[in-house]
């Protein structure tokens, strides 16, 4: 969700020339034109090489797995070597506060590697994304009416993903918050029922939550996802449950200066995709 997004708004800054690293040569001549895609592999230290040739700067926004931790130390050792001036990576909002959480460990961990390693960087640390809602929750909206992903009663500070891209091309664009760790994330923090509620008033018809029973959650994505991810899933919600993911009015502060205005909050978000909610709605 968030490397599309970048690419995007870098291409339409148009004062980059934009690389990207995919394993897939089809995806890599698949690109828009005007961005390079060069096919490597971040388990591979030795295929990252030329893909760093000629760099100055470097986005590493990671997929979860369970050689996250290596994979990044990969990209961090070929950035050194690459001598690349700026280095941003997307993080987790308050990572720190959850190691139990391996996702969030896991991020924790590369935190520290980048900064042991010398590079000049800039951590931008999103929150839960807003865009989870249409692209793994839709369909039990639209269907059945139910909200399900279990965020609980404490509140989450949600992002945008579109602002998380404005951000990583602003934080390239300036020195101000190298050696930085920017909070991403919405104005407000929403629990689960008032993010039902806005669904409900958005799209025209009733939403319900379906409450926070992980054991429930789990069981019903196993059949389709690997248990280590689901189980990790399930860490994460069951942490938000007890102690929220908010922001604070510093955090939202400092955001609204790198996006030069106030981040989107779930309303607005809800309201420019609200059609993808309504396919198959019966009100």
């Amino acid at each position: 969700m968030v490397g599309s997004e970048v690419q995007k708004e870098l291409i339409k800054r148009n004062k980059y020339q934009v690389r990207v690293l995919t394993t897939s040569p089809e995806k890599a001549s698949a690109l828009p034109s005007g961005v390079e895609g060069i096919v490597g592999n971040v388990d591979d230290a030795a295929s990252l090489e030329k893909a760093f040739q000629g760099i100055n700067a470097v986005f590493m926004v990671n997929q979860h797995t369970l050689t996250e931790v290596e994979q990044g130390k990969n990209v961090i050792n070929a950035a050194v070597k690459a001598n690349v001036k700026k280095f941003v990576y997307q993080s987790i909002h308050l990572t720190r506060n959850a190691p139990h959480v391996d996702h969030f460990r896991s991020k924790a961990l590369l935190e520290d590697a980048i900064m042991e390693s010398g590079l000049n960087y800039v951590f931008i640390s999103p929150n839960n994304f807003y865009q989870n809602d249409h692209n793994f929750f839709r369909q039990a909206v639209t269907d059945y009416q139910l909200y399900i992903q279990p965020l609980g009663s404490v509140g989450v500070s949600r992002v945008d993903v579109r602002d998380i891209a404005v951000a990583v091309a602003n934080v390239l664009q300036t020195t101000d918050f190298d050696g930085k760790n920017v909070a991403l994330v919405g104005p407000e923090a929403l629990t689960a029922e008032q993010t039902a509620h806005i669904l409900t008033d958005v799209l025209g018809y009733q939403v319900n939550y379906v409450g926070d029973d992980l054991g429930s959650f789990k069981e019903t994505l196993y059949p389709f996802v690997p248990k280590w991810q689901v189980d990790d899933w399930a860490d994460m919600y069951g942490f938000f449950q007890k102690d929220g993911l908010k922001a604070t009015k510093a955090e939202v502060a400092q955001l609204t200066i790198l996006l030069g205005r106030k981040p989107r909050s779930y309303r607005e978000y809800l309201q420019d995709y609200q059609e993808a909610f309504r396919q198959t709605a019966t009100v």
